[in-house]
């Protein structure tokens, strides 16, 4: 499994992500830069919106999604944009912007969150169209399984998003998860060790 940690500006953490092997996530909210990492996915910010009452910044986004196109490397994957708890409006805005994500990346993510189910992202996946699993803490942890179950019967690319515990690690693989990403390793190079070993320990027994 792939492990990406939010950008930071601490050399001795980006130091330690790049001897374990892990990405980078930007995030259009954040700072626009890759401190070099070949291995990145580009994040859409709706998290942060939320989290300051605000509206998805869509003008944002786009100044966002120019800054990914000029990169000499591509994003491993781009999570379209998403209203937090949004439902049906998250979708419309996710379908909205799908080709124009493609146009940039391989790989474009649908954020699945509080009150979206199955069949409402079932006309939208493909093998270039997979899962991000968002929404609120409880409702992650009580439907990472079914919607690894989901992307693993349809063949798709499956992100855990906000993995900042070894606990969490584990439940992620075990839901199948191709990658996730957490902000911990980012404020705390002392907690990358046990989560790093947590995903290898894992991985060996899912190998099994």
């Amino acid at each position: 499994m792939i492990c990406y940690a939010s950008r930071t500006g601490t050399e001795r953490n980006l130091a330690a992500l790049r001897r374990a092997g892990w990405g980078l996530l930007v995030s259009r909210a954040g700072s626009w830069r890759r401190e070099g990492f070949d291995r990145w996915a580009a994040d859409n910010g709706a998290w942060a919106d939320y989290r300051a009452g605000r509206g998805f910044d869509e003008d944002g986004f786009e100044r966002f999604l120019e800054w990914v196109e000029a990169q000499e490397v591509a994003p491993a994957w781009c999570v379209l944009p998403d209203v937090v708890a949004g439902g049906a409006v998250s979708l419309a805005l996710s379908a909205r912007y799908r080709n124009r994500c493609q146009a940039i990346a391989p790989l474009v993510l649908i954020a699945v969150q509080d009150g979206i189910e199955e069949q409402d992202i079932e006309p939208l996946v493909s093998s270039r169209v997979g899962v991000f699993l968002g929404g609120s803490t409880a409702w992650k942890l009580a439907n990472m399984r079914r919607w690894g179950d989901f992307c693993a019967d349809r063949g798709l690319y499956y992100h855990v998003a906000r993995v900042n515990t070894v606990k969490r690690m584990s439940i992620a693989i075990a839901a199948g998860a191709d990658s996730v990403d957490g902000s911990s390793v980012t404020r705390y190079a002392v907690t990358l060790p046990k989560l790093d070993n947590a995903r290898r320990q894992m991985d060996l027994l899912a190998a099994r």
